[in-house]
């Protein structure tokens, strides 16, 4: 999914402050960006050997390694810039929210004309976005209409393809952060960033973007209206992900403002308990797939989590931007 952030508008802080900030760039870029996708590379590669050992449906080893890779790419799904963009590198990791539902097509087309493109990783590479990643996998090893359609040669074909091109994707953007994070946190002529505050601007986007994600779409999909709930909307509901999805953002997202605000006690501190709350919040839900939303007494609860994160949100907005010399609009999200 695209993130369009409108009404970001930069002030012009003193070069000394501009200064200050280009140990948090390179804090953040040590300490959260690397980390998180030298992890995603390691567990999607262990996801496509575990693929070509066993790529039965209901392995639970497959399904393990699914787990660990998907609860990876999660904590960095917020860092979409950079290397995540080259050849639409998070579409094909995570096509979500597919709501057209191009998912299972893609794949019954795929199964149906057995396409030859599941035999090299280049040719599976050149198919649509929405038959590869997280959720295409997800499909083949938790939909019951995958279970038996096609050949079982095909199908385990298909399986291998998908996790071999998940561990592709993951270990280019790993390889590329090698070099973007100079670009990052050295900005200048040979950068796409031409200045500390352009750069700062972008860790802080994808702060307040993440937190927009998780609460408007995360929950607000299968949340959908008072009368009208939709909790088939749930995200990665069939492995029963939704809420830990919600909580593995907030995690990650709570280690990104840790270092945004590492000069800023107090706002850190604001920061780091308004995560708190939400955190706990989605932690005593106990309802993995968010169908509470159906019940007026679980809505209310989902309700208050999606608040939690707003006004994590609003902190975030009201302290850390003034502070990095951002005011933030309001950010919009494409997709429905």
């Amino acid at each position: 999914m695209r993130i369009l952030v409108a009404a970001v508008a930069l002030t012009l802080p003193l070069t000394a402050l501009a200064q200050d900030r280009e140990p948090i760039l390179s804090d953040t870029v040590e300490g959260h960006i690397l980390p998180g996708f030298a992890s995603l590379a390691e567990t999607t590669g262990v996801l496509a050997q575990t693929a070509q050992t066993d790529c039965t449906q209901t392995s639970p080893e497959l399904r393990g390694a699914y787990h660990a890779a998907f609860d990876d790419w999660i904590s960095v799904s917020h860092l979409r810039f950079g290397p995540s963009e080259v050849n639409d590198r998070a579409f094909a990791l995570a096509f979500w929210p597919d709501t057209k539902g191009f998912t299972p097509k893609a794949l019954s087309s795929l199964i149906a004309t057995e396409d030859a493109a599941v035999e090299s990783p280049e040719g599976f590479a050149e198919t649509s976005v929405a038959g590869r990643g997280f959720f295409a996998l997800e499909q083949m090893l938790y939909e019951p209409n995958f279970a038996d359609q096609g050949s079982a040669t095909f199908r385990c074909a298909l399986i291998q393809a998908i996790t071999t091109d998940i561990a592709s994707n993951a270990r280019a953007i790993n390889a590329d952060w090698g070099g973007y994070a100079t670009a990052l946190t050295q900005p200048g002529d040979d950068s796409p960033y031409q200045s500390v505050d352009e750069a700062t601007q972008e860790l802080y986007k994808a702060l307040v973007t993440g937190l927009e994600f998780t609460g408007d779409t995360r929950l607000g999909r299968p949340m959908g209206t008072f009368d009208r709930p939709r909790p088939n909307r749930a995200e990665a509901r069939r492995s029963e992900r939704a809420l830990r999805h919600v909580e593995l953002s907030l995690i990650a997202l709570r280690d990104l403002a840790a270092h945004l605000s590492t000069d800023h006690p107090k706002i850190a501190a604001d920061l780091d308990s308004a995560f708190d709350k939400a955190i706990i919040r989605a932690q005593s839900l106990d309802d993995p797939v968010l169908a509470g939303v159906t019940t007026p007494q679980g809505r209310l609860r989902v309700e208050a989590l999606q608040q939690a994160i707003n006004d994590t949100r609003a902190i975030a907005s009201a302290e850390l931007g003034p502070t990095l010399g951002i005011s933030a609009g309001f950010n919009s999200l494409d997709g429905d």
